[in-house]
């Protein structure tokens, strides 16, 4: 018997039982689809994330200081470590490849214009290489510049969202608001950002870092302790070697702390860092979401199974008839081995049909972005295949070793 007769023979008895093959076929259709509706999602989020980390700015590295504390009861006179706003100062003279360096205060502050007020808005201290840094430009007006940042200059650029809100329609560069009493004069508005990591560069507001230290430092302990920062954001150079860059500053920072490099007082991440962290967790949730995508297919197996073993009950008379005219046990198995395949293999294509349309669908009704990965369609079809093979190959043996005389019996 042929290939191509096996086929046909095997699809005339598929459609024989239309509905069972269908609900046969079902186990396998939820778990294609599964398969790549669950990766789409996680493939999706980890775009989103890494993108967001990238939208903070290009060949980032931050800095982060680690505090730690004398010993008890010596409160915030006895802090020890960390960074402190003349570590970036240093860094920005004395570093090569450096095309920008920034760091970041901010408090929460309400802001007065006329006769409106905003609450809880954040008030971000920082240098004039900010924009650079930070990859956000300038809409209207200027940022502010080194003269200012010496100064202390009462100058402020706002964030897009807040311009608006605040002044509406009316040009704001050149008028004053207040923030927690203290006033400033706008210079420049932001373009629109939007939410980007976690932060709305949009509903901030922005001046000079050394504005903040004075007018804004949250208490006199603060100051004591010098000028402390949480975090300096150096952007490198492209045409720069990343690594002698972050070795540089590596160097340079032990030095002006005077700890060795195996007792760093602060800790260095680059954007591929933090990004490859998060692919790390998101491919593990990955892979969970694929197998457990990956039981529904099982169970879809396990139902063809279960109905080509009850096939192979309902046609014993039949398999014994085609032995009679000839046809050898391989030939019996072939064929059921065949419609098994050609279950799978339906249900597979049906699920890659369901799957992309669901994952497409998925996206544009939820909030949830999802990217349709060529891989895992390529993965859940071939399983499907695979698992026609397995579970069908039980069924195809039994009806091969059925004895021609007893199967002719068979009522």
């Amino acid at each position: 018997m042929n290939f191509r007769e096996m086929v046909r023979i095997s699809w005339k008895s598929l459609l024989s039982n239309k509905m069972r093959s269908l609900l046969t076929m079902l186990g396998v259709i939820i778990g294609v689809a599964a398969v790549i509706v669950m990766i789409s999602i996680s493939a999706g989020t980890e775009a989103t994330i890494s993108e967001s980390i990238s939208g903070l700015g290009t060949n980032l590295v931050f800095i982060m200081g680690n505090i730690s504390r004398a010993g008890p009861g010596a409160g915030f006179q006895g802090m020890q470590g960390g960074l402190v706003y003349d570590d970036m100062t240093a860094i920005g003279d004395r570093i090569n490849g450096v095309a920008g360096v920034t760091v970041e205060q901010q408090t929460s502050v309400t802001v007065k214009a006329g006769n409106t007020t905003l609450e809880s808005i954040t008030i971000l201290g920082a240098t004039p290489d900010y924009p650079t840094v930070r990859d956000v430009s300038v809409s209207k007006g200027r940022f502010y510049n080194e003269q200012e940042l010496d100064r202390a200059s009462k100058v402020v650029v706002l964030g897009s969202g807040v311009a608006e809100e605040l002044f509406g329609e009316d040009d704001p560069i050149g008028q004053s608001i207040y923030a927690s009493n203290v006033k400033l004069t706008v210079i420049g508005v932001l373009a629109e950002k939007g939410l980007v990591s976690g932060t709305d560069f949009d509903q901030q507001i922005y001046t000079p870092i050394t504005v903040v230290f004075k007018k804004f430092t949250p208490s006199m302990f603060a100051r004591m302790t010098g000028d402390r920062v949480r975090q300096i954001i150096v952007s490198v150079d492209p045409d720069a070697d990343m690594d002698k860059v972050i070795e540089q500053i590596t160097l340079l920072l032990a030095n002006r702390h005077e700890v060795s490099l195996d007792a760093l007082d602060f800790t260095m991440l680059t954007q591929s860092d933090i990004i490859e962290t998060q692919e790390s967790t998101t491919s593990s949730f990955r892979v969970l979401l694929a197998w457990v995508a990956g039981v529904s297919l099982i169970v879809g197996g396990i139902g063809i199974m279960n109905i080509m073993l009850v096939s192979v009950t309902e046609r014993t008379r039949e398999i014994g008839l085609r032995q009679a005219v000839g046809a050898t046990p391989g030939d019996i198995q072939t064929q059921f081995l065949t419609e098994a395949m050609m279950l799978s293999l339906m249900g597979g294509l049906i699920g890659v049909i369901v799957g992309v349309l669901g994952g497409i669908l998925f996206g544009a009704l939820s909030d949830m972005r999802t990217v349709i990965e060529a891989y895992s369609i390529i993965l859940s079809f071939t399983s499907a295949a695979l698992i026609g093979i397995a579970f069908g190959y039980l069924p195809a043996r039994r009806a091969a070793q059925l004895d021609p005389i007893e199967s002719l019996r068979h009522e």
